[in-house]
Parts: C-alpha cells; structure tokens; sequence
C-alpha cells in the first residue's frame, strides 16, 4: 500500500479515498492526469450546433427594363410602331409619338404572348416583337410622312418657289431663300411620273374635279399640264402605299389650305431629285 501512494505522488496524480470504517484502510481511487478533463460535461456553448441543409428560395429575378413607353417620341418609336403594323396590332402611324393607340397595340401584343399586360415596351416585349418582324425600310417608318426635308435645290433659293424634292418626299415653300412652310408630298407612278424641271403656277382651283381620273383635286395649284400641287384623301388614309397619277399629293389638308392662300399664280415650282 505505501508503495501505491509513493508511486501515485511520483505521477502528480491525486489521490482520493472513499471512506471506510475504523481501522480500516480506505480504498486508493488514483486519478490520471488529463482523465477529470476527458470525462467532463461539456459547456453548453460548446454543444455541437446543427447545419441548416434547408434549400433557399432563389430570389425574385429583377423585371425587365423598360425601353419606351406613354409620351416618348423619336426614330426609336417610329420603329416600334412600324413593326406593330406588319403584325396587324397597329394600322396607324407610324408618327413617331408613343400615343394611345400605340399603348394599346403594345398591351394586346403582351397578353397575346402571355407577357405582362403593361402598355410599355420593356427589353423582352422588344426581343419577342423583334423575332417576328423584318427590319423596317425608310418609308416603312415614314408611311404616314413626318420625314425631313431635303436641301433646298440651289433653283430653289431665289423668289417665290414651290420646292419639290423627290428624293425627300418634302415640299418646301420658300420665299427668297427662307422656308416658310414644309409637308411631305407623293408622285406620280411609274406609267404615269411627276415631270422634274422649272415650271410655274399657271392655274389655281380650289374645288377641282378631275376629268380624265373623275377624282377630287381640293386646292389644286396647276404647273405642267394636268399636273398639280394638290390634296389627296387617299394619301392621307394610306400614306405611301398608293401614288399618283403625276400630280404632287399633299395628305394634311390645313397645311395646303394654308399653301393655297399663299401662293400666287406665276409663282415657281422646281422638281427635282
């Protein structure tokens, strides 16, 4: 027994009894270094936590962005709209304004497609419309007019002239040089051309009927024939998709009427490419 103890204070190990009756010698219980750590409960800081392995829910993804909408104007929306009236959505225009009817056009091309039914081009309204559509050609977004005018012709910039450009499809009326008035204008078809040169107003008729077509020619302003400057209902019903039979077609009727009370019989037209 004393060689237990001396061994166990030799090892630094402590040493218990557990208690017994007189005369007797307790039993040695011999603790080894590090056991009491080992066989300790752990803190309740140290308890091993659970993963949370649960899936998330992936976030929302962002709407798309919007391209155009109610009140913007430009090429861009001249765009949008011819391509609206090849798929029939649209049968006005193009004018370049993103009105109600456009609006509208949008919203029924959305829903049809099962898109969201805003009225406002966003990027994937655009792509979806883009894919069924061909790019659109200069007078596909200038059906309805509205496009600029070209230079004057150099003819053009001395007195009282009826400039008349067939390359823009722009009447000029100008005096002394200065633009006092431009709208856009037709000609005649391919049997049936507008004749190019320098000619001048020779006859003025307000209610004019023609003889040879029996069609309506309101304010018609006579320079080469039977050719005239004059307003056309069918021009302004369906813009480039018709012609004339050689006369200049005007399609905004307050703007001749106002061309009309202008312009004096003697005054010059020059047509020209």
């Amino acid at each position: 027994m004393v060689a237990v103890l001396a061994l166990a204070a030799v090892a630094g190990c402590k040493v218990e009894t557990t208690g017994g009756g007189p005369g007797q010698v307790p039993p040695v219980r011999v603790e080894r270094p590090g056991e009491a750590a080992a066989t300790r409960t752990p803190a309740a800081d140290d308890s091993p936590r659970p993963s949370d392995d649960r899936p998330r829910a992936a976030p929302p993804a962002p709407a798309p962005a919007v391209l155009m909408g109610p009140g913007a104007t430009g090429e861009n929306v001249r765009e949008l709209q011819a391509r609206l009236r090849q798929i029939e959505w649209l049968f006005d225009g193009p004018t370049g304004t993103y009105d109600e009817l456009t609006e509208r056009a949008v919203r029924g091309f959305q829903g049809k497609r099962g898109l969201p039914r805003t009225g406002r081009t966003d990027t994937v309204t655009w792509e979806r419309l883009r894919g069924m559509t061909r790019e659109p050609g200069q007078w596909d977004l200038y059906l309805m007019g509205g496009q600029p005018a070209a230079a004057p012709d150099p003819r053009c910039l001395t007195g009282r002239v009826l400039c008349v450009s067939k390359t823009s499809r722009t009447l000029r009326w100008m005096i002394d040089g200065r633009t006092v008035s431009t709208m856009a204008v037709r000609f005649g078809s391919q049997p049936t051309p507008t004749r190019e040169g320098v000619f001048e107003v020779y006859w003025k008729s307000r209610h004019h009927v023609s003889t040879l077509y029996d069609s309506a020619m309101p304010y018609a302003m006579f320079f080469s024939g039977g050719q005239a400057v004059h307003f056309s209902s069918d021009f302004a019903a369906r813009g480039y998709a018709g012609g004339s039979h050689g006369c200049v077609n005007v399609r905004d009727e307050a703007a001749i009427a106002q061309l009309y009370a202008e312009v004096r019989d003697g005054d010059k037209v020059v047509v020209y490419r």
